[in-house]
């Protein structure tokens, strides 16, 4: 299969091909009523309207569901210190409660995000949350960074999504979160005298982070450093831990440390940096956010997600150049985005293949549906070949066709398609522990009108008499699992 074989762009009307384009690109796809909805607006009047998603009312109800999350809402250093003690009793008395405490931390944790990207209309939000906790990515998988998560992502990530890239910057270099997971916590000059626990792993200078720093977070790879600036930043940076004692009984997140910190002379991409202590290392961030090169770097990558596979360069340029202007904000660097012809050209509509975490929010947003009960939304991203949280390298998952299309991962899509347009997995995203026995009721399938109602003529003509001749009871899931809907 080819991008140019998953085409519907020829298929909308005048109306229509913008109004799902940009509920395709800054949201996860239309909700019954949304085309409506933006239609009466007007299609720039809703991207005004996203880019300040503080002006948007949450729902009472998800206001409601969100608030009953207390993993969600509390501390990092409360939710480090329940996971670690259920771990340790666990080790030394196992039982069911054990178990039940440490996946009652990971269940809320991915139910704050879905049950967001499932019905907040803060859509372009929730997708920039993904985009940049993708772009800073840590595992999961990876000890203590699982209780971090919520912390992470509510308190690094979230608050800046939409702001200036230098707080986002910082805030995710602080987070004990990216401070385990690429093990800076760990990083020292030399090996000083052993004064408190969590000093014990202590292991010399480590250049995990300052290589992901430079070539993921910031300027790219190869653009303008050598190993020897990885190893200098390396050291600008150690000193730069957390306590976890101190995290679990005071939620102390960040700590500098001088006694770990290098207070040699530095030189750093053609700079000398003096001993400052934390000061350097701000410093550092300073020049690494305000460099051409990171501008350029993160325009690429937002044109990518947003526009093509392969971005205009004209739009890059002028994405770059406007970050710059702009100090690096976001919001801005994204209003320049969502306003060039090169966004709204015909080329560029239709041209996304979905990554499988949109393919699911989309879908269970096009049915409709109030989701009750997440975990089957997880084992399908498991299934799908992309865990929430579940990405083992720095780099995050990928948004290319290149990298979701092939067989396989096709025929796992269709089969998801067949559960949820069947109706069954509908019965398991809404049974509750009061609602047991509800699996065993037959399974109503979304209506195929409605969905192609909701889904406007994004669904072509050809997918349409295909669905047309198959039993009704069929056609929700040949709509869902269809090439159309599989492209945004």
């Amino acid at each position: 299969m080819t991008a140019a074989s998953f085409s519907f762009a020829a298929t909308l009307t005048s109306n229509d091909v913008q109004t799902v384009h940009v509920l395709n690109r800054l949201a996860y796809g239309p909700r019954p009523g949304d085309i409506e909805q933006v239609n009466r607006m007007g299609v720039m009047r809703y991207i005004d309207q996203q880019l300040q998603p503080e002006r948007i009312p949450l729902p009472q109800e998800l206001e409601q569901r969100l608030q009953a999350l207390d993993v969600a809402q509390a501390p990092a250093g409360q939710t480090v210190a329940d996971y670690v003690n259920a771990r340790k009793t666990a080790r030394e008395n196992a039982n069911d409660e054990n178990a039940k405490a440490q996946e009652r931390i990971n269940r809320q944790t991915a139910e704050a995000r879905l049950i967001r990207a499932i019905d907040s209309p803060r859509q372009l939000q929730e997708v920039m949350v993904d985009f940049w906790f993708n772009h800073f990515n840590v595992f999961a998988g990876k000890d203590l960074v699982r209780p971090l998560i919520a912390s992470y992502e509510r308190d690094a990530i979230r608050p800046y999504a939409l702001g200036h890239f230098r707080d986002l910057l910082g805030a995710t270099a602080k987070h004990p979160a990216m401070l385990f997971y690429l093990d800076n916590w760990l990083s020292v000059v030399d090996q000083p005298e052993e004064t408190d626990k969590p000093n014990k792993k202590r292991t010399g200078l480590n250049e995990n982070y300052a290589r992901e720093l430079m070539e993921l977070h910031t300027l790219g790879v190869d653009n303008g450093y050598t190993q020897q600036d990885v190893t200098a930043l390396a050291r600008i940076l150690t000193g730069w831990t957390f306590n976890r004692q101190a995290l679990m009984q005071n939620n102390q997140m960040f700590v500098f440390d001088a006694r770990r910190h290098d207070q040699g002379v530095k030189q750093w991409l053609g700079m000398s940096i003096s001993p400052q202590g934390q000061v350097e290392g701000e410093q550092a961030l300073d020049h690494l956010a305000s460099s051409p090169a990171t501008a350029r770097h993160l325009s690429q990558e937002l044109a990518q997600y947003f526009v093509s596979d392969t971005p205009p360069p004209a739009l890059v340029k002028r994405m770059a150049q406007r970050y710059l202007q702009t100090d690096g904000d976001i919001r801005e660097v994204l209003r320049t985005l969502f306003h060039s012809k090169e966004f709204m050209d015909a080329a560029n509509i239709g041209n996304k293949y979905k990554t499988p975490y949109q393919y699911v929010i989309s879908s269970l947003r096009a049915t409709g549906i109030s989701v009750t009960n997440v975990q089957p939304i997880l084992n399908n991203l498991n299934q799908l070949g992309m865990p929430l949280y579940g990405c083992q390298t720095p780099d995050g998952y990928k948004n290319t066709q290149e990298a979701w299309l092939n067989p396989d991962a096709l025929t796992r899509r269709i089969t998801y398609a067949g559960d949820l347009g069947s109706g069954r997995l509908i019965q398991r995203l809404q049974q509750t522990e009061q609602t047991p026995d509800a699996a065993k009721s037959k399974p109503q399938a979304p209506d195929a009108d409605a969905l192609l109602q909701t889904l406007g003529n994004s669904i072509g003509e050809k997918t349409r008499a295909v669905i047309d001749m198959q039993a009704p009871p069929l056609r929700a899931a040949l709509i869902l699992g269809s090439p159309d809907f599989m492209q945004k």
